[in-house]
Formats: C-alpha cells, structure tokens, sequence
C-alpha cells in the first residue's frame, strides 16, 4: 500500500514576509501589570469550590463535612443518591441558533441555556455536574465511589513525594483534590493555602508549593464568579495575578490567562464591555493562518504534523485508481498541511496523476489565500507535478453553495476539514450549510480533524473546570517543546491561547465563538447527514507513530485509537482527534 513519504521541506518558503518576527513581537506583546500584594482575602473567599472538584459517588461522606458548608450553599446530600446524569450530557453541540434554515431537522437543535438567570438564584445542578466532570477528567483519579476522599489525598501525597517533577495537569488535579478536603475546613485569611502543604505534601518542591496555593486562589475565584459575589472574587483575582506571571512556569502563565479571564467575565456582568478591537482580534486568531505561530506549532509541536500525515495517507488510499483528484480545503492557511499529499501523488507510478486540483474555501484573508495558491503552484513545479489551484471566496460563509466549486465530472474530490468545523458551532446554520455544500461535492473521503475537548457546556464552572485541565496540557507542551522566552510562544500564548480562554470564561451566548466538542458529539451530528464513518488504515496509525519520531519530546505524545478514528494528545490527555468519512 502506498504510504506517505516524509517530506524534507524548506519551510522558509512558507513564511512570507516573517522574518523581522522578533522586532514585531516585542510591540504586539502584552504588558503585565503588577498587583497590589497586599490585597487581603475574606474568610467567606475560600468558602466552596470544593463543588467543582468533589467526588459525586463518595457516599461514605462524613455528615459534619456536609454540614459545614450549609452556611454557603444547599446541601448536596439532597442530589447525592441522583443516578440520572443527564444534566451533565454532551448535548450535541448546544450552539446558538442565529438564523433558522429550511432544513433545522438536519441539524443539531440549539438546547443551550442562555443564562437567563444569570443574575437570579442559584441551583446546585452547576456543582454536580462539574463534580461528574472532574471524576472523568483524567487519568489520575479513579474509582471515586470505592475510596474515601482522604485515602484518595494520602495515596496521592505518597505518589507524589516518589516524584521528582509533576506535569502541570498532575498538579492541578492533586491541588483540586486537596481543596476539597480543605474548604470543608473553616479557617481564617490565607492560613487555608499555608496549612495544607506545610507537613503533608513534603515531597512537592518549593516552586510546585506555589504552583498548588495559586491554583487554589484560581479556584476560589471562579467558584465566587459563579456566586455572582464579584467584590470577593476580584479580590481573589488581585491576589491570584500577583502571584501568576506571562511568564513564568506553566500554571502561573496558566492561572495568569484564566485570572484575567475571569476578571474580564465580572467586567462584562457590571456592564465594561470589552473593546471592540479585542472582539476583531479574538476573532482572526479562530483561523490559525500563515503566521509565525502556525509555521512553530507545526515545526515544533507534534500534533499537527501527527494528524495531517495521518489524513494524507486516508485521501491517498481513498483515490487509489483515479488519476485526477480534487482536494477541498476548508481551511488552507500556509498550504503546508498539502506538501505531503502533493509529494506522495507525484511519487506514484502505478497510475500517474494526470492533474491535481487544490481549492480553497475562505471568507477572510484573501490575499494571504492567494500568496497559499503560488507557493502550492511553486511546489508542485519542483515535483513536476501537474497541478492547479482555485479558490472560492465569499464575505460569509452561508453563502457558500456547492455550485460555487467548479468540480468536473472526471474528478474524484476528497474534502479536508481541519479545526473549522468548530468555528461554526456558535452558528448552526452556518454549520449545516457547511455540511449540505460538502454533501454536494460527492466527495470519496471526507478528513475531519477537530480538537478533542468540551468546551460547549452551559454551565460556567463545566465549562471553567474542562477549559482548564485542557490548557494545562497546551501550557505544558509549550514549556517541554519550546523556551520560555521564545517570542513566539509568546505570541502563541497571548494571542491564541490567551484570547480562546477570555471567549470560553468571559462570553456567552452568541459572543462565544470557542466551542469545542469531543468526537461521539461529531459522530451523532455526522449521522444526521447521512455520512458513515471509516476505519483509518494501519499505514495510517504507522505514519502518525513515524512522525513522533521525529520531534525530540514525540515519547510525550499520545497515539490511540477511538473507535475507528485517532486520538493525539500530551501525557495521557487526548488533544485533537482524526476521523474519515463518506456519505452514503
């Protein structure tokens, strides 16, 4: 079977006009400011996050920790025995529904709540469903119903005393785990973030002592955010971002974003709204473009390459025979995602290609679309290959028809969608036009790759608490693949990162475009067209492992199967997700 071969590219070729980045970066860059440090905390700041990171299943609870907290909020000894988990489903999608089609049925009905009651009385649904979420977070915390809580503390304090360096999702996790145990326990000031690592946790380095007492001055503040008691949290918030720094490890430059994410929400609920501008940049980082960032994620981050090469080899083994073949890219952005194909097209002598058609589908950054097409046209020269580039601009996406695309009968078209789909979530009917206009195309294969995390809930603190393990896992990838002061991963942090956790903490509603859902989301939204999912090959599965070898931290990254698709992540925690499909 033909299998991709790993391409030697000079990458500069897609880098344009980059190369005065340092002198850039330096003036785009966000200024810290520093905080007040003497900024005191109420005892009523530490009161209950513990509802985030609790155990749904710990019957054997003692009743005078239940009855501690009675003074914050209802007990949840009335909801314990509950076995009706639908309040924490994956509801497909959830988007908010802009403008109703002809073919709603087709596509996923927007079931989101839109906070009406935002400002009005608070339920205890919120606090389950992010104590189910945090039992299914990970891998480091299992079998919660056969464990008290304190034995679940002392196994980890042991675990982590025999180890010398704890990644950043671990730290989360054991801080989260110990705040459980600790709000339960009425004390004064900060003496809550003192007591609880001054014995018990001796094996954990001074710096990860820190780490854990700002991670718990996050989640206070997020827990009183949810509260609506926004003159607390903001204390929380001052005293949280002294200690956080843009610089500095990966949870104080994570617990500094999600700090200032969580300020901005408070901002927007007394009526500060963000800038406009703010709004303009947040949106031209949805669509991750010919920019310095792209070119180092994909040179010094493995998942991209991972997945596109994993992808590459499913279209090349599904128009095997057909000898001119009619690639549309949903989101073409360098090109560099096509090298691959392009090389491995040209390299094969069975059946010699007699043209390939790249078109690219966009509605921002037309030019940049442009410059992508000639340094394609460049490439296939090189290889000799016969090739042509075309491109469907529209200023709006619904717009788009499948006439629009000049498919000739003679072509065998393969469809690739890499991380857009997600940027219409927000907007169903953007998202299911999408998907008639593919469906029009008759596409032989279908390559979706999407990120492999929820981030749709209704519920602030799900949401809260899912954004933040998976950033722990992007902020700890950054800090293994590149220097901390590498003035692109600052620009990566500031305005990627950074800006996608202010739009998943702060908005809601319509204003929230980060919206991400896992793949069983995808595969029942999927069926809905009529697509049927295919089993990627084990060439497939051998090029995605190939390229791990190739990155110096590859041991890090996880390959693994999901059902008939792939998963790639970081430590254990799944990151994006590989899947290919057909309409019947």
């Amino acid at each position: 079977m033909d299998q991709i071969p790993i391409p030697t590219i000079d990458f500069s070729v897609f880098q344009g006009d980059h190369n005065h980045l340092q002198e850039c970066v330096r003036n785009e860059l966000i200024n810290n400011g520093a905080v007040d440090p003497w900024f005191e905390l109420d005892s009523e700041d530490l009161d209950s996050l513990y509802t985030v990171f609790d155990l749904k299943y710990q019957d054997n609870t003692s009743d005078k920790q239940v009855q501690s907290l009675e003074d914050q909020q209802q007990s949840i000894s009335d909801h314990w025995t509950q076995s009706d988990d639908s309040s924490n489903m994956d509801l497909p999608l959830q988007p908010i529904q802009i403008q109703t089609t002809p073919e709603a049925s087709n596509g996923i009905q927007p079931q989101e709540s839109r906070h009406d009651n935002f400002h009005g009385e608070n339920t205890n649904s919120i606090s389950l469903a992010s104590l189910e979420l945090l039992n299914n977070c990970g891998r480091l915390f299992k079998k919660p119903s056969e464990e008290n809580l304190s034995n679940v503390l002392l196994r980890n304090e042991a675990r982590v005393s025999n180890i010398s360096k704890l990644s950043t999702e671990e730290i989360l996790r054991v801080a989260g785990e110990r705040y459980i145990q600790y709000s339960t326990q009425r004390v004064d000031g900060l003496s809550m973030f003192i007591h609880p690592y001054a014995s018990s946790l001796s094996g954990l380095s001074i710096e990860q002592t820190k780490d854990m007492e700002l991670v718990h001055l996050l989640l206070a503040a997020a827990e009183e955010v949810d509260q609506q008691q926004f003159h607390l949290a903001s204390q929380s918030i001052a005293h949280c971002l002294w200690k956080a720094s843009a610089t500095g490890n990966p949870i104080q430059r994570l617990c500094f974003y999600f700090g200032e994410a969580l300020q901005e929400r408070i901002d927007r609920e007394i009526g500060r709204s963000p800038c406009f501008e703010r709004k303009l940049r947040f949106l031209s980082t949805l669509a991750l473009g010919n920019t310095p960032e792209s070119l180092t994620c994909h040179t010094e981050i493995p998942f991209s390459q991972v997945m596109q090469f994993a992808g590459n080899q499913a279209i090349v083994e599904n128009v095997k025979g057909a000898t001119k073949i009619h690639l549309v890219d949903f989101n073409i952005r360098s090109g560099i995602q096509c090298t691959g194909l392009m090389q491995a097209l040209s390299e094969r002598r069975d059946c010699p290609i007699e043209l390939l058609k790249i078109t690219a589908i966009g509605h921002q950054e037309k030019e940049k679309i442009k410059e992508t097409g000639k340094r394609l046209q460049s490439f296939a020269k090189s290889l000799n290959l016969p090739f042509s580039f075309d491109m469907v601009f529209m200023s709006d996406m619904k717009d788009l028809k499948a006439e629009s695309v000049n498919v000739k009968a003679d072509e065998t078209v393969a469809v690739y969608c890499y991380t857009v789909l997600r940027t219409m979530i927000c907007r169903q009917d953007y998202l299911d036009n999408t998907m008639r206009v593919i469906r029009g195309l008759r596409p032989s294969v279908v390559v979706v790759c999407e990120v492999e995390a929820n981030h749709n809930s209704p519920s602030f603190l799900n949401r809260f608490v899912e954004a933040l393990f998976f950033y722990s896992v992007l902020f700890d990838c950054l800090e293994d693949c590149m220097d901390r002061d590498n003035l692109v991963r600052k620009r990566i942090e500031v305005f990627h990162i950074g800006e996608g956790i202010r739009n998943m903490v702060a908005a809601e509603g319509a204003e929230r475009f980060t919206r991400n859902v896992k793949l069983d989301v995808w595969r029942a939204y999927f069926a809905r067209f009529g697509m049927v999912e295919m089993e990627l090959s084990e060439s497939s599965r051998y090029q995605a492992n190939l390229i791990l070898k190739q990155f110096s931290h590859g041991s890090s990254c996880i390959v693994q199967n999901d059902g008939k698709a792939l998963l790639v992540g970081w430590k254990g925690t799944s990151i994006e997700s590989v899947s290919i499909w057909k309409f019947l």
